[in-house]
């Protein structure tokens, strides 16, 4: 074999451009199909000036430019989509805020019931009837419906007996059967009344399987949702035995990491996106593996959310124990501590936060995230801001200033409830220095008044229009997407509206460029008004 020349010269003959033929600069800003596509022309033109020459639509050319452009649109696409999942401040679905969520060790807050002690009076059918010393309620019987005040859908309450710690008496049989007998009555020898109970919010479920394999790391896959936090309860083996026995119930922890040993009887719970949850064993080192083979029974209610929470004696129906006897249940207290789930928004803005705190409250941001993110038992959520008082005060003090969630667009004043739990919550973890003072926010409430400027050609689509508008506005001002102190700026809203297609101009007419507040000051919509102008 021979070469006739040398390799650097043969090298350069066959790798060098010509001059005439060296390409453009290349613009990898151009991600979508036309910048792309434009590229690719020009490019096609510096390069291959004389072999391709000829870009109308109908050339197989352009068809396999265009196929390129299409191609390179969606990778880019996709590509900027999967790296705003990988981040926080950019994530755009609610499953993957949950996994990030999970790396920092925070948990994404499910939805909690509303609770009140109830009460039953005999309600005799017939002249004459006599109380029963004992009666007894199934699952069926243990059962009252109404519709919610708040928006008019079903909610569920179940009624459990109280042991003598005033808690309630979990029950595991599939029976789940409530007895009450004469030493649980009120007012003997009458027996008529009996408060020894509570009415919870959720519906009931008892879901029974076995382990099939003896696979390292077991779960169980509860069917329904949302499941209410707190409320689930596992058995592996006979029900009813020793709650030390080896096969006795299991208790809940937020991670198995926290066990002590391989014997400890402990599960964690995994939550998706709609709160549907699996039951996750460990694995014989990280707490105890259950037998294989071996059955398990799993108690949990679902439901859950601020809906459920009523007014002192709203629940007023006749319920029917097993035998057929009648009973008036009431709720003697309000119902409270229903809460709704943490949503996307405030999961979002606040879940570092709790990470950053670790458990102590230390900067105005520590105080600030901890507010934004405690829930009293009444169920109610708040917004509030830290500030500290002028250098001459007396000591560290520390004020809160909070408002409660009245409604998805409403503030209301806290609630001496609220600010008594948030208080007691706070004192393990402040500075011993701080002197921490709850004050009620302040409340900017506005109108908007909007001129709307569309094309002639969306007159048709006028109403359809106006309720998108209307949706942009209200996700605006939403209760999660407050903060204390912040500014309204005009501009900000406009170009939110300007990001409809059919919109050509949006003004708000009534309100200054810039809307200023005060630190402990939050804006509030009340009302707004549309006007279509068309061009």
């Amino acid at each position: 074999m021979s070469f006739s020349g040398t390799v650097e010269s043969d090298f350069i003959k066959f790798s060098k451009i010509p001059e005439e033929r060296k390409p453009t600069f290349i613009n990898f800003a151009a991600t979508d199909f036309q910048s792309l596509k434009g590229a690719l022309i020009d490019y096609i033109k510096s390069v291959y000036p004389q072999d391709f020459n000829s870009f109308y639509s109908s050339e197989l050319g352009m068809m396999l430019i265009e196929l390129v452009s299409y191609m390179g649109a969606v990778t880019s696409f996709k590509t900027d989509a999967l790296a705003n999942e990988c981040f926080l401040r950019t994530v755009k679905t609610r499953n993957n805020l949950i996994k990030l969520l999970e790396l920092i060790g925070v948990s994404l807050r499910g939805p909690s019931s509303a609770s009140a002690r109830g009460q039953l009076e005999w309600a005799p059918v017939g002249a004459g009837a006599s109380v029963p010393p004992t009666f007894s309620f199934g699952p069926a019987n243990r059962v009252v419906s109404l519709a919610s005040p708040e928006d008019g859908s079903p909610v569920t309450y179940t009624l459990y007996k109280l042991d003598s710690n005033d808690t309630l008496e979990q029950i595991a049989d599939p029976g789940d059967t409530l007895v009450f007998t004469d030493a649980d009555a009120d007012n003997p020898p009458e027996n008529t009344l009996y408060s020894g109970m509570a009415l919870v919010e959720g519906t009931f479920i008892v879901e029974t399987g076995s382990f099939s394999t003896a696979e390292r790391v077991k779960t169980i896959a509860l069917t329904t949702g949302p499941v209410i936090e707190k409320s689930v309860r596992v058995f592996v083996g006979e029900l009813g035995q020793d709650p030390n026995d080896a096969t006795g119930p299991y208790v809940s922890v937020n991670k198995l990491f926290s066990a002590s040993g391989p014997t400890d009887k402990i599960f964690e719970l995994a939550y998706d996106d709609d709160f549907n949850a699996t039951v996750i064993f460990g694995d014989g080192t990280f707490s105890q593996n259950p037998p294989a083979n071996s059955t398990y029974t799993v108690t949990y209610r679902v439901g859950g959310g601020s809906r459920g929470n009523l007014e002192k004696e709203a629940i007023n129906a006749i319920v029917t124990d097993i035998a057929g006897n009648q009973w008036r249940l009431q709720n003697i207290t309000p119902m409270t501590g229903g809460r709704d789930a943490e949503t996307f928004s405030e999961a979002k803005r606040y879940g570092p936060y709790t990470f950053k705190t670790q458990d102590r409250l230390v900067t105005l941001q520590d105080y600030a995230a901890f507010v934004n993110r405690f829930q009293s038992s009444t169920g109610n959520s708040a917004r509030g801001i830290a500030l500290t008082r002028d250098a001459y005060s007396s000591g560290n003090i520390i004020d809160l200033f909070v408002l409660e969630k009245a409604t998805a667009l409403q503030f209301q004043k806290a609630s001496p409830t609220y600010k008594k739990e948030l208080l007691e919550s706070i004192q393990d973890l402040k500075m011993v220095t701080d002197q921490v003072v709850v004050n009620d926010g302040l409340i900017r409430s506005i109108d908007l008044s909007l001129t709307l400027k569309l094309d002639k050609a969306y007159q048709e689509v006028a109403e359809q229009v106006k309720l998108n508008v209307g949706s942009i506005i209200t996700s605006f001002f939403e209760v999660g997407e407050a903060d204390f102190g912040k500014d309204f700026i005009k501009v900000d809203l406009e170009r939110a509206i300007f990001s409809l297609p059919q919109i050509r101009y949006a003004t708000v007419d009534n309100i200054p460029d810039i809307l200023s507040l005060d630190p402990n000051e939050l804006l509030q919509l009340n009302n707004f008004d549309l006007q279509l102008v068309f061009i």
